[in-house]
């Protein structure tokens, strides 16, 4: 039977009871996996402060804890440490039984939490043009999130919030209509950034077609059917280009999924007339904008959140907040996760506070904004072409892959091409993912095709290996693991390496909780890492009747997680390297 407790909830609870019945009364357990093996498996460290504040000896206090503490059938070992720290080591019973009841189940017997339907708005990219590495980190790292929440039982609703309306779509319909007369029109869109390009050439340097480019405006806004028709027609090519990524990628992001700048476009008026019906947009300079006391300027002065400009044209600003609106009211979400550029910081904490002020979104729902950084080339400078350019997303996965095969070739020239392309697909892209979701997203990286295509350390290629090496074990035994042959863990590198295996379950809460994906590739890193000194320790093969068949039982769920954890990163495995 699945646990309802994770490892981490089970003795943090334990411990936290423990310490109520000492007569601390809602003091938390602060409870960490051991530093070192020496420690044990875990260390709850709260007796620490519970002592300062009652002014007690903190060994003293640990022991009333511990003599209140039941880990009965849970901990073989616990112990006082230093000046008042309780290292617990799991007992390896429990250890297999966690094991055992996780071997064989697709859910991998990770509890559920209390369900939520969570919206996810990621990717969202300009549909004015082709996609470009700016894009990655917000789709793949949207899309990690996205599938570790499904996994856990979460209701997920995407949302690929494009951008498909504004001023340079009437300069790119205008161009079009330009094209049309003169040229084929669908070579002229394949290659977007050029198309884009030359448009923004043209608004440049022809005050007439300036004119015209911002008639099309009015237009496109005003449901003109000839110019909406070409709107329409350019979006098709250029989600046509977003979904060849997609593919590429193994992002699961759908038509269905779409909901743009432009599905906002009606609401926006009765946005600006709700927010001064309640007082808070008012005229400023022919603006409505509401003044936000939270946010000062330099001069101590309310910042402006502009909601309708002189000229009565709308901001994005608006268009987040009737998105925030639909999303509460309409997909009752009750998390929203924003998947954008950490630089747009203040414009969401601006939106989010509007948005409690206006009423759209309660405390009851969480609005999250999950910033992340920036991809930087070797010269620690945002990463471009060689000539200074913008670097294709399509064109970098495309270089990734021939590269990836350079190196399987390199390594396995005896297999058949077909068979070589399937490798560099997988490892190739599986390491661009990687090596941006292995970093905390909050931070700039660099991006090194040396580094990231590496079959050792933290990379993909390696954690592919590793399942590799894990499922060829089990395609090597003859008779392959009995389906109920017990677990037994008598040698230290078989518990350790199944506690690893249970630990999986907080691994994928802690993403969850802090939307950090990088939290899981350290885990599934681990993993590989304690899985490898398994089977340097512990011979599987070799090993006969009971012993063999519990070695091949962890092998078998060590396949099944990192299969399962690359999978919830989006990142393929193959049963050949």
């Amino acid at each position: 039977m699945t646990s309802t407790q994770t490892i981490y909830q089970l003795l943090d609870s334990r411990v936290a009871a423990a310490l109520a019945a000492a007569g601390c009364e809602g003091v938390p357990a602060v409870l960490t996996p051991a530093a070192r093996p020496e420690f044990g498996d875990y260390q709850a460290n709260g007796v620490m402060g519970a002592a300062k504040a009652r002014k007690q000896n903190p060994r003293e206090l640990a022991q009333q804890v511990v003599e209140k503490l039941d880990l009965a059938g849970i901990a073989s070992k616990v112990e006082i440490a230093g000046p008042g720290f309780i290292n617990i080591t799991l007992d390896p019973a429990f250890l297999a039984a966690r094991v055992s009841a996780a071997l064989g189940r697709q859910d991998l017997a990770v509890p559920h939490p209390a369900p939520q339907r969570v919206v996810v708005d990621y990717s969202s990219p300009n549909l004015a043009k082709e996609m470009h590495v700016g894009h990655l980190r917000s789709t793949i790292i949207g899309d990690a999130l996205a599938r570790v929440l499904r996994f856990l039982g979460h209701e997920v609703i995407a949302q690929n919030h494009i951008g498909d309306w504004g001023t340079q779509f009437g300069m790119l319909t205008a161009f079009l209509v330009e094209v049309e007369q003169g040229a084929d029109t669908e070579m002229a869109l394949s290659d977007l950034e050029d198309f884009y390009r030359r448009a923004k050439q043209r608004m440049d340097e022809d005050p007439a077609f300036a004119d015209t480019a911002r008639e099309y405006v009015v237009k496109l806004q005003g449901g003109d059917p000839h110019i909406n028709m070409l709107w329409r027609r350019f979006l098709e090519v250029s989600m046509h280009h977003c979904e060849a990524v997609y593919e590429t990628l193994g992002v699961g992001l759908t038509r269905a999924d779409l909901r743009g700048e432009s599905a906002y476009n009606d609401a926006l008026p009765g946005i600006v007339t709700d927010l001064q019906a309640k007082g808070l947009a008012v005229e400023s300079q022919g603006a409505q904008v509401v003044f936000l006391d939270e946010f000062k300027n330099k001069d101590g002065e309310p910042q402006a959140y502009i909601v309708r400009k002189q000229d009565g044209g709308f901001l994005y600003s608006t268009t987040d907040l009737a998105a925030v609106r639909y999303r509460v009211d309409e997909l009752k979400a009750n998390r929203v996760l924003y998947v954008v550029d950490q630089r747009q910081g203040l414009h969401f904490q601006q939106l989010f506070t509007l948005a409690r002020k206006a009423g759209y979104a309660d405390a009851s729902v969480s609005l999250e904004h999950v910033g992340f950084g920036v991809m930087l080339g070797e010269d620690n400078k945002p990463f471009k072409t060689r000539s200074g350019g913008t670097v294709k997303l399509a064109e970098l996965l495309e270089e990734a892959v021939e590269r990836a095969f350079v190196l399987v070739s390199e390594k396995n020239p005896d297999l058949a091409e077909d068979t070589r392309w399937e490798i560099a697909r997988a490892v190739g892209v599986g390491a661009v993912k990687y090596a941006d979701l292995s970093k905390n997203r909050a931070s700039d990286y660099v991006f090194s095709w040396a580094s990231m295509l590496a079959f050792d350390g933290n990379t993909a290629p390696y954690l592919q290996y590793a399942y590799t090496r894990s499922a060829k074990v089990l395609r090597d035994a003859a008779d392959s693991a009995v389906a109920d042959a017990p677990v037994v863990l008598e040698e230290r590198a078989e518990q350790v390496l199944a506690l690893q295996l249970a630990r999986f379950a907080d691994a994928l809460n802690a993403v969850a909780k802090d939307t950090a994906p990088h939290q899981l590739c350290a885990y599934l890193f681990e993993l590989a890492v304690v899985f490898s000194r398994f089977y340097e320790n512990c011979p599987v093969l070799k090993s006969e009747g009971a012993q063999r068949a519990s070695r091949l039982q962890l092998c078998r769920l060590t396949a099944d997680t990192l299969k399962t954890g690359l999978g919830l990163l989006g990142i393929a495995t193959l049963e050949v390297m």
